[in-house]
C-alpha cells in the first residue's frame, strides 16, 4: 500500500504589470532627488532670495542713517536714481559690450588653437589661460597701471604706430596718455574676463567631431567655408556662454574703473559702491542695483532668444 506524499505548495508568483501599466517606484526612492536638491535650495534661499527681498524693501524706504529708514513704498527712488545716473548705466553697458567683443575676437582664435592645433601642448596652454586666477583680481588690475604707465613701452609703441591718434579721435584716450581713460578701463575688463570667454569656447570647439571637417574638405569646401558653415555654427553654444559670462560681471564691475579710470569713466558699479559705503544712501543704492539687474536681465533674455543655441546649431 503506497502512501500519498504531499508536496509543498510553490510560492505565489508576482503578478506582472498589465500591458501599458507603469509601476511607480517606492515613495522613498521618489523623494531621493528632492532630498539631494534640498541643500542647494536652502543655500539659494538664505544667501540669494532673502537678501534680494531685503534689498527690494530697502529700495522703497525713506529716511536717514541718523533717524533710521522706514518702508514707505517710495518708488520714485527708482526714477530719481535712473534720471541722475543714466550716464553711468550707458557707460557701463558700452564698456562691458566693448570688452565682450574684444574677448571674443581674442579668445576665439586661442580656443580654436587649443582645440585643434595644440597637440601635446594643449594642457600647458590651458594652464596658462587659467593661471591669472591664482593671483588676486586686485593685484592683476593694479599691474595694468604699470603696463599702461605714461612713458612706458606700451604707450610708446601705441604712439609710434599712431594708434593713439585713432583712439584720441574716438575719445578713448587723451593725448599721449592711456591711464585714466576709457581705453584703460576696457583693457582691464578685457584682460580680467578673457578666461571666462576662452574656456566655454574651448569646451564647445573640443566637442566638434573632426570627421565633419574631413567631410567638408571632401566636398571641396575651402577652409573659410568650412569655418563659416561647420565650425562656427557648432561652436555657438560656447559663444553664447562666453559672452554671457563676460558681459554680465563686466557690466557690474567697479574695480577696473576705480583703479584704471578717472571721474569721467565711472561705471554704475562705482556709484552703487559709493552710495552704499560712502554716502550711506541705502535706498538709492538698492534701487540702482535693481535697475542694473533688470537691464542686464532684459538684455540677456533678448540675446538668448535671438541667438539661442536651439536655432543656431
Amino acid at each position: 500500500m503506497t502512501g500519498t506524499t504531499t508536496e509543498a505548495a510553490p510560492p505565489p508568483l508576482t503578478t506582472a504589470p498589465a500591458a501599458g501599466e507603469v509601476r511607480k517606484p517606492p515613495t522613498r526612492r521618489r523623494l531621493v532627488p528632492y532630498w539631494l536638491l534640498l541643500p542647494g535650495i536652502l543655500w539659494l534661499l538664505v544667501f540669494f532670495a532673502l537678501p534680494l527681498v531685503y534689498q527690494a524693501s530697502t529700495s522703497v524706504q525713506t529716511g536717514s542713517l541718523e533717524k533710521g529708514f522706514q518702508v514707505t513704498w517710495h518708488f520714485a527712488t527708482y526714477w530719481d536714481a535712473l534720471a541722475e545716473y543714466y550716464p553711468q548705466y550707458v557707460r557701463s553697458l558700452l564698456y562691458a559690450g566693448t570688452a565682450t567683443v574684444l574677448c571674443l575676437l581674442l579668445g576665439y582664435p586661442l580656443a580654436y588653437l587649443i582645440a585643434f592645433k595644440a597637440g601635446r601642448w594643449r594642457n600647458l596652454i590651458l594652464v596658462l589661460v587659467i593661471a591669472p586666477f591664482f593671483t588676486s583680481f586686485l593685484i592683476r588690475t593694479l599691474a595694468w597701471k604699470t603696463i599702461l604707465a605714461d612713458g612706458g613701452a606700451v604707450v610708446g609703441a601705441l604712439d609710434a604706430l599712431h594708434v593713439l591718434d585713432v583712439t584720441n579721435w574716438l575719445g578713448w584716450t587723451q593725448g599721449d596718455r592711456v591711464l585714466a581713460t576709457p581705453m584703460a578701463v576696457v583693457c582691464g575688463l578685457t584682460y580680467n574676463f578673457l578666461p571666462f570667454m576662452i574656456l566655454p569656447l574651448y569646451t564647445s570647439l573640443e566637442r566638434i567631431d573632426g570627421r565633419l571637417h574631413e567631410a567638408a574638405r571632401d566636398l571641396y569646401a575651402s577652409p573659410a567655408t568650412t569655418f563659416r558653415k561647420v565650425t562656427f555654427p557648432l561652436s555657438m553654444p560656447g559663444v553664447v556662454s562666453g559672452t554671457l559670462l563676460t558681459f554680465i560681471p563686466a557690466s557690474g564691475d567697479y574695480v577696473n574703473a576705480e583703479l584704471l579710470g578717472s571721474t569721467d569713466t565711472k561705471m554704475v558699479g562705482n556709484v552703487i559702491q559709493s552710495q552704499f559705503l560712502r554716502v550711506l544712501d541705502y535706498p538709492t543704492a538698492a534701487a540702482l542695483s535693481f535697475i542694473l539687474m533688470a537691464v542686464v536681465l532684459i538684455m540677456v533674455t533678448v540675446y538668448i532668444r535671438r541667438a539661442g543655441t536651439e536655432d543656431l546649431v
